[in-house]
């Protein structure tokens, strides 16, 4: 997601993707071994509602980049089903690469029991 980032010209695309890898950063923090207390992770969804308010996102992804903030603090297997839900929305902003960057940590996610 930092490529695609990298490579789209200033404006909505790579907002998006910004967005997008943030999310999953966060998202990320809930990943075994490496995990971060749930006190942490608040904090840090705190943090990244404030930023994501600040960017120009189409209105389509507003609402799900934002639910995946909030996820981050409940737990995997509902940042899984939000990060699923992002990503469809997301669809046409970014490359298959980016798409499959996002799946597999779905997955990841998705696996913690």
């Amino acid at each position: 997601m930092a490529g695609l980032a990298g490579r789209l010209p200033l404006g909505g695309g790579r907002e998006v993707a910004l967005a997008l890898l943030s999310v999953s950063r966060l998202a990320s923090g809930l990943l075994p071994p490496d995990s971060l207390p749930a006190e942490d992770r608040q904090h840090r969804a705190t943090a990244a509602r404030v930023w994501l308010a600040s960017l120009a996102l189409p209105a389509a992804l507003r609402v799900p980049l934002a639910k995946v903030i909030d996820a981050t603090a409940s737990g995997p297997i509902s940042t899984a089903g939000a990060l699923r839900v992002v990503a469809s929305a997301a669809g046409t902003y970014i490359d298959g690469a980016a798409s499959l960057e996002i799946q597999r940590l779905v997955r990841r996610l998705a696996a913690i029991s």
